[in-house]
């Protein structure tokens, strides 16, 4: 893609969580990190939380291969809105006829399915709470680990969506301290490759708050992982139950987690703003 005069893109979003989405199918992708900065750039470029995007599969049982690059052009494991999204762009540009797609992360395989009501949801497999899997250094498998921070403990839950996050139990999210607090856990020494700082408002057991500062992305309006990993971390602190309403800054989505050997699914609406023709620089 990076040798063409003009790349065409899909805008879309799910909860204000927004994305350019290329077609990886019908042509190579071959856009340099350089040049994905310069897509999600707000200012020189399209602009987005992420860029998705959607290529052939490499495994015989996924329909598609899933990619995800952040904005400063680092590629992610995986974007519960973006699956949501993308699994939309495919059945809408004809890529597929079919409502339910597997597609390929880095990890695996999720599932994704569009409902009659234009609802998606997306089966995004087994939160691991496992140190080396996320990876935490100095881990030791609690629900509840101390991380310092400026010299005082802030208590989190670690774990991995395919994503890794550290998970805060706030009293009001209006007032959690998401961007002085955010990038300093996203690069702390013990998450050698980065973390997501979620923040989660426990209102009832069937109901949350949440904000997110996305590692390499800063503060978005939603998050799919970091719903995940907040009602997964709340039912292993056993405050919530299986199936919970979650209400971001953008609106709502719902999660269940059937029991814990199962993969939690996501529910979510989502919607396309415009396509247009990126020209990249040359």
């Amino acid at each position: 893609m990076s040798a063409l005069s003009s790349l065409p893109f899909t805008k879309m979003h799910g909860l204000g969580n927004d994305f350019v989405v290329l077609d990886g199918v019908s042509q190579p992708f071959t856009l340099s990190r350089e040049a994905l900065r310069l897509l999600a750039n707000r200012r020189f470029g399209v602009g987005c939380d992420q860029v998705l995007v959607i290529e052939p599969a490499v495994k015989k049982d996924a329909d598609f291969r899933y990619r995800v690059f952040n904005g400063d052009g680092s590629e992610a494991g995986n974007c519960g809105n973006g699956a949501r999204c993308l699994a939309v762009f495919a059945y809408t540009h004809g890529l597929t006829s079919q409502r339910t797609l597997r597609l390929q992360i880095e990890t695996g395989v999720i599932e994704a399915h569009i409902e009659d009501d234009g609802q998606v949801r997306v089966e995004m497999g087994v939160p691991r709470f496992d140190p080396a899997e996320i990876p935490f250094i100095g881990g030791t498998n609690a629900i509840v680990e101390p991380l310092d921070l400026f010299g005082e403990s802030v208590a989190i839950t670690a774990l991995s969506m395919n994503n890794p996050f550290a998970v805060q139990v706030v009293p009001n999210i209006s007032e959690a301290p998401v961007d002085s607090q955010g990038p300093f856990i996203e690069t702390h020494v013990r998450f050698p490759k980065g973390v997501n700082a979620g923040y989660m408002q426990i209102i009832d057991r069937e109901h949350i708050r949440i904000r997110v500062w996305g590692r390499a992305v800063g503060e978005t309006l939603a998050c799919g992982t970091g719903a995940c990993a907040a009602v997964a971390t709340g039912i292993r602190r056993e405050v919530l139950d299986r199936q919970v309403e979650v209400e971001t800054s953008g609106g709502f989505l719902t999660v269940i987690w059937p029991d814990d050997n199962a993969s939690m699914i996501l529910c979510g609406p989502t919607e396309t703003t415009f396509e247009g023709i990126w020209r990249p620089p040359v």
